[in-house]
């Protein structure tokens, strides 16, 4: 069902481990060329790139504009332009209650997880605007509502930025061909919470979730699947999905 994605071109940040991995090899299994971007994760990305005939890995700081407009600029010309945009970059950096938080710590979280949406984002606007259509999928979390659990203000803020971005851009892009949506996962068991979570905090949790189970990086590629079709979401936009086993309902 999701055939009308075989040979377009995709772009997912932070797209060699985790959720950003298993989003990269389900659009490489429906038949998308793939480029998968990496910072400190190349042999991971370059495992996939031995996986996948059509995936190709691309090397970046994202937390820098400049790095952002030359990766998108290297996607184009490697894959000949670009059809989707999936910014799964980000990250917590640390858990930090309020009285240890400092400027510098408020710009890494922003940096990695709000600058660098905006400036992909923004310098996917070249070929999307020349094509009169394009995807932008963005990835935030289940705490850009629930505010997150102690010590992940700043990032659980970030995130409620991403969401809100989100459907902000959805109406300002639509006359453009551009529809813009979101994933947003639950608790996903991934090396994400390996090094934020203890493990008492992560079963404490999945006794919450009405699933009583904790999400899979696989959990969440399927709906961004849905979101990169056409024929699946062509009447889409400006939606943040929820992907959390009940963890949270809206």
């Amino acid at each position: 069902m999701t055939g009308d994605l075989k040979g377009k071109r995709v772009l997912v940040t932070g797209g060699a481990t985790g959720i950003g991995a298993a989003i990269s090899r389900a659009l490489a299994e429906a038949g998308a060329a793939v480029a998968v971007h990496y910072h400190a994760g190349k042999a991971a990305a370059d495992k996939l790139v031995a996986e996948k005939k059509s995936v190709a890995a691309f090397g970046a700081d994202l937390a820098k504009a400049d790095s952002c407009v030359a990766l998108v600029a290297s996607v184009v010309e490697k894959l000949g332009g670009l059809d989707i945009l999936v910014n799964n970059a980000g990250g917590m950096v640390g858990r930090k209650p309020l009285s240890e938080i400092d400027d510098a710590f408020i710009d890494e979280v922003f940096d990695l997880n709000v600058r660098s949406t905006v400036h992909c984002c923004r310098a996917a606007l070249v070929p999307f605007k020349a094509r009169k259509s394009g995807i932008i999928i963005n990835v935030s979390s289940v705490s850009a509502i629930t505010g997150g659990s102690p010590g992940s203000s700043i990032y659980s803020g970030a995130k409620g930025f991403i969401s809100t971005f989100t459907r902000s851009l959805a109406r300002e892009l639509a006359p453009d061909g551009i529809r813009v949506n979101a994933v947003s996962p639950g608790t996903i068991h991934t090396d994400f919470h390996v090094r934020h979570s203890t493990p008492e905090k992560l079963e404490a949790t999945r006794k919450t979730i009405p699933q009583q189970r904790l999400g899979t990086a696989e959990d969440c590629a399927g709906t961004v699947l849905y979101l990169a079709s056409d024929s699946l979401s062509g009447y889409v936009t400006g939606q943040v999905i929820e992907v959390n086993g009940g963890q949270l309902m809206v």
